[in-house]
């Protein structure tokens, strides 16, 4: 994921205050005017401190409470977030430029929510066990599952409510206080959040925003347990050494470059549909927004003529943001490196069937979907997360032609697969090097988020998997109890007989 400029809104920070001097200001750029319309300043690095010391001792009665008390509480909190869920709505949509994403959101993270107060009793009890020895028999065993005390977030600009959430839900069910940082470039939702946190008093000692950049996310990263980061390669290769350092577990979303192989069986208006919709959509903004297209030789001219024709179909949501399908880039600096990426492949031999560079409208940059054909992997815009409505085809020959061309890449977060049956789809997709793999459609990743577990291969993360059940798991450690039931050796026994020889 191309992004993540790391993120405090609250004002009850403790400690000492800073004088002026030591306070920064980072102004915030509106994505759809281009105007900087407000500023954030970050807590100092001895308030964060504090702040986290606070949340430590909170913790202790949050994760020795029962299960059933947790989950109460987080329905409660599930309860106001519906009442504030038009204001979150409205800043999330100012935070991103985007309509219909934000409208979803808080229906997202209070669905997540209850989900996870369904899921965890079953997820936490079965990770709990009891029994006996296989080796000693009269040696009796117990486990008990104790949360790591503090957990911090890093999260991203391109969906900021539900990527701030979707590790730290699941962490607080399991017993954790949890600090998130979201993006310096998309903060404006944290005020909204922070006063449906507030109304259930007892989460909010073990939940807080703060806001700010790199350094505030540095700052968190040494005062945590545990961490989870969502950005870029470069940024979490930097806090995996950061947590390295200092010896504490570290979960990285890294991003992804998704290919799409669509073979000679395939419906071509379902594959169409099924590709603009899932490299398009958000502004093609997502980790895993499809980004690379393979199709079969003999149909890929009709393919491409279906694609162009569908593409010029979708509108802009300009000027009524409340009309069309796609708006603009969140991040300013995302549109100048599509366009890098788009000039890369055209001084290359590539040429753009459909769209086009992005746009200035009304201060907002925006770019219409675009197609392009003669690509090579020689060129940035195969190889390099482009993380925009970009849709570059190459055209294969055979089977492992597709296969090879989709492993090409450093990303192996998802991929997608459209044949003419789901059987020829998952045996394609069963050989390609990505965590998830949708057949017969595109961008299913979402679907999958309490219910089935899989990991980012490659340089799209590191760590246990986000979803499914041990995605809960990753945020508690196993202790174990043993007890002896007969009489413990006795070291100045006579030695008896001889065991069977080691296998």
């Amino acid at each position: 994921m191309n992004p993540s400029a790391p993120g405090r809104a609250t004002s009850d920070a403790a400690g000492p205050a800073a004088t002026p001097a030591e306070r920064r200001s980072i102004p915030v750029r509106n994505p759809r005017t281009g105007q900087v319309d407000r500023s954030i300043t970050p807590p100092t690095a001895a308030e964060l401190a504090e702040i986290c010391a606070r949340l430590r001792k909170a913790q202790k009665a949050w994760g020795s409470a029962p299960l059933e008390h947790r989950i109460a509480v987080m329905r409660q909190w599930a309860e106001r977030l519906k009442i504030h869920s038009a204001a979150l709505a409205e800043a999330d949509s100012v935070d991103t430029g985007y309509c219909t994403i934000s409208r979803m959101s808080p229906g997202i993270v209070i669905g997540n929510i209850l989900g996870w107060s369904n899921a965890a009793p079953g997820v936490l009890q079965r990770a709990s066990l009891e029994g006996k020895s296989s080796i000693m028999p009269h040696i009796a065993f117990s486990t008990a599952l104790k949360p790591y005390p503090l957990l911090g977030v890093i999260s991203p600009w391109n969906a900021p409510l539900m990527l701030s959430l979707i590790d730290a839900v699941p962490a607080l069910f399991a017993g954790c206080a949890v600090i998130i940082k979201p993006s310096e470039v998309t903060p404006r939702f944290v005020e909204p959040l922070m006063r449906s946190i507030a109304e259930v008093p007892e989460l909010a000692g073990v939940l807080t925003y703060v806001v700010g950049d790199g350094q505030t996310g540095q700052d968190i990263v040494q005062n945590v347990d545990i961490l989870c980061f969502t950005g870029s390669v470069a940024n979490g290769r930097k806090v995996a050494e950061a947590c390295a350092h200092r010896f504490i577990p570290v979960f990285l979303e890294l991003g992804g470059k998704d290919p799409v192989v669509v073979t000679e069986t395939a419906d071509l208006e379902r594959a169409v549909t099924a590709i603009l919709r899932g490299a398009c959509f958000g502004t093609g903004q997502v980790c895993f927004s499809i980004e690379r297209i393979y199709v079969q030789e003999k149909v890929h001219d009709a393919f491409v003529d279906l694609l162009v024709k569908k593409a010029e179909q979708v509108a802009l949501n300009y000027p009524d943001p409340n009309q069309g399908h796609i708006g603009p880039f969140g991040w300013a600096r995302q549109a100048e490196i599509v366009d890098a990426h788009l000039d890369d492949a055209v001084a290359n031999g590539a040429v753009i069937r459909t769209g086009g560079k992005s746009q200035n409208l009304g201060g907002g940059l925006y770019m219409r979907p675009t197609v392009l054909t003669g690509v090579t992997h020689e060129m940035k815009i195969m190889q390099e997360e482009t993380f925009g409505p970009v849709m570059p085809v190459m055209k294969y020959a055979s089977e492992e032609d597709a296969v090879r061309l989709a492993n090409d890449s450093i990303y192996g977060l998802s991929a997608a697969v459209i044949a003419g049956s789901e059987e020829e789809a998952r045996r394609i997709g069963s050989r390609i090097d990505a965590g998830t793999i949708s057949l017969q459609d595109t961008f299913l990743t979402l679907s999958k988020t309490r219910d089935v577990e899989s990991n980012s291969f490659k340089f799209s993360g590191m760590g246990g998997a986000r979803t499914g059940p041990g995605s809960l798991l990753r945020f508690v450690r196993k202790q174990a109890f043993l007890a002896n039931t007969a009489q413990p050796d006795d070291l100045l026994a006579p030695p008896g007989p001889p065991g069977p020889p080691a296998r």
